[in-house]
């Protein structure tokens, strides 16, 4: 009997990039540096929501381009080993899908590096002329949301999954799976996951979760 193949779920901020996000690393083309580092206190430690977080943001890029955002998404400390994890998964027949609260104009970029799907927070066109729409806003929850519609779309059950996460933002996530990897992790996911990583080696992190049974 075949075996079933799995659906990897990859967190982005402080999981596939080491020790920052995206929000950080597009401040950082804006000059914006210590602006966002406080925003992001805020949305840690003040109990910020991921919308609430969105609009301030939004005002704090009123001048973002897409030339900017490719150079945040290249200049970012990713992991190492990241195309070669997931070229691997496609290999073996399994899926890999990223889902973020992150920005969705630079979440989907990782589909070009081999993920099968990307999601993130659905956000205004560039140049931005719009306002942020606040239900596009992703959450902790819908994150779980979306790992069911992939399920659906891929024909795998919630018992097929990995996931990967750093933050308390994954918590929900790591909860309905059966395998879950702490990347780089925070005390939010102490006790949460079955394996715990701290490098800058995506390989690595794939090598605990081995091949599917």
């Amino acid at each position: 009997m075949a075996s079933t193949r799995r659906l990897h779920l990859f967190d982005l901020d402080g999981t596939l990039i080491r020790g920052s996000a995206a929000a950080v690393e597009i401040s950082r083309q804006l000059g914006l540096g210590a602006e966002i580092a406080s925003l992001e206190r805020d949305f840690l430690n003040r109990g910020l929501t991921p919308d609430e977080f969105a609009v301030r943001a939004r005002e704090l890029w009123a001048e973002l381009t897409a030339q900017q955002v490719e150079a945040a998404f290249e200049g970012a400390p990713w992991l190492l080993g990241i195309r070669e994890v997931w070229a691997d998964i496609r290999k073996q027949g399994d899926y890999c899908a990223v889902i973020s609260l992150s920005p969705d104009f630079f979440v989907s970029r990782l589909l070009d590096w081999g993920a099968h799907a990307a999601h993130g927070s659905r956000w205004p066109a560039l140049p931005f002329t719009e306002p942020i729409d606040r239900t596009g806003i992703l959450s902790p929850a819908a994150k779980v949301k979306i790992a069911n519609r992939l399920c659906a779309e891929f024909g795998v059950g919630l018992d097929d999954c990995v996931a990967y996460g750093d933050s308390m933002s994954d918590a929900e996530i790591f909860a309905v799976v059966p395998r879950s990897v702490a990347v780089n992790a925070d005390h939010h996911l102490a006790g949460l996951s079955t394996h715990t990583y701290s490098g800058s080696d995506l390989r690595e992190v794939y090598e605990l979760v081995g091949p599917r049974q």
